[in-house]
């Protein structure tokens, strides 16, 4: 046995515990949550989860850190997937970002919002997510595949849908589902970039 495996054992352990704050903030909210109700939940201690954080607040910042920078790497990777056209790219893209969201609860977004430190998480990825659209229009312009736009003001305007899209806004005056939304969001946007007839 290596001096390295009671390491790798905590290394694992800890990871574990993360995940599980995670799932748990997205499944419940995290307002009327106490440590007491985290660390019941994922069968450890009070004591056990102050290693993670020093604080509940701290503990569901960091939560929704990695929840966000998770994501981000899933969105990537099928954005990344080989032969999409520019089109398909922000399909997948914004159907990504649907299908990452979608197992976050209504609560754990009314709780994101009230929360400063958390919903300054949620800003920021946001944000990166209309630079991340507007690259990606702008790689289209450059392929030939999108007419001449203003990809900045096109990417701004996808994120503040996608902002009203998290915020349950669109699924209250529509009907939709958010992945009904974000597929109307994609093809308008493509349809909007696509040469003139």
């Amino acid at each position: 046995m290596t001096s390295t495996t009671p390491v790798r054992r905590g290394e694992a352990r800890r990871a574990e515990l993360e995940n599980g704050v995670v799932r748990l903030i997205l499944s419940e909210g995290f307002a009327q949550l106490t440590l007491d109700d985290v660390a019941a939940r994922l069968h450890c201690s009070k004591r056990t989860l102050y290693t993670l954080a020093g604080s509940k607040e701290q503990l569901v910042r960091a939560a929704v850190v990695r929840f966000f920078r998770f994501a981000t790497e899933r969105v990537e990777r099928a954005v990344a997937a080989d032969g999409l056209s520019p089109a398909a790219r922000i399909t997948a893209y914004l159907n990504a970002v649907a299908a990452e969201l979608a197992v976050a609860s209504p609560r754990f977004f009314d709780d994101l919002a009230s929360f400063a430190p958390a919903a300054e998480v949620y800003e920021r990825n946001t944000r990166a997510a209309a630079r991340r659209i507007g690259e990606l229009i702008d790689r289209g312009v450059r392929e030939g595949a999108f007419r001449d736009a203003h990809a900045g003001f096109v990417a701004d305007l996808v994120a503040a849908q996608m902002v009203r899209i998290q915020q349950r806004a669109v699924a209250a005056s529509t009907g939709l589902s958010d992945s009904e939304a974000y597929a109307e969001l994609a093809a308008l946007v493509t349809a909007g970039l696509s040469h003139p007839a």
